[in-house]
């Protein structure tokens, strides 16, 4: 049995793609997942299946969220190393000061090159920065993440894939319970 951890774009946010986290346990559980648990209502689940490849697994959960409930919800999965990567080698922990509540994690549904950074075009959304690691982006805030043009729609017009953002603390949380 592997563990994988789910990670829904989209859903609970402004009324769109409601999706109650007991539906969404119960749903995943009659799809043949096993230990579903998640957390917070932004769509972060942890699961056990027999299936390995994580890509595999969140297109059956995509297909799930579809044809039960009509949504079509991005899926991607990551492993305890991503999130263990994030607190690792997050290039902003290095300076003076950092401020943790400015720090994100943009996860991608593909592996990039460090040269993709380029095609984030970060002039335009100064003085906020990011970093590209892989199938993550390490990203500073200069504000805040409620007011800048550097969300994960900008990530995924920019780079052409699927993105989805977490924040400091939920990323915390979440290599916590992996564990347990």
């Amino acid at each position: 049995m592997y563990r994988h951890l789910a990670l829904l774009r989209g859903i609970n946010v402004s009324g769109h793609n409601m999706i109650k986290m007991d539906v969404l346990k119960t749903l995943l559980e009659k799809a043949g997942f096993q230990n579903v648990q998640t957390y917070i209502q932004s769509g972060n689940v942890f699961i056990d299946s027999e299936e390995e490849h994580g890509p595999s697994v969140g297109f059956k959960i995509k297909q799930e969220i579809f044809s039960q409930l009509g949504f079509d919800v991005p899926v991607i999965v990551i492993t305890k190393e991503d999130l263990e990567a994030c607190l690792n080698n997050n290039p902003y922990l290095k300076e003076k000061e950092a401020d943790t509540k400015k720090l994100y994690f943009t996860f991608i549904s593909k592996e990039l090159s460090e040269n993709s950074i380029h095609d984030l075009k970060m002039s335009q959304v100064k003085p906020d920065e990011a970093v590209i690691d892989k199938n993550r982006i390490y990203v500073k805030y200069a504000i805040g993440a409620g007011k800048t043009r550097f969300d994960q729609k900008y990530i995924e017009k920019k780079l052409n894939v699927k993105a989805t953002m977490r924040n400091w603390n939920t990323v915390v949380k979440l290599l916590e319970m992996y564990s347990v």
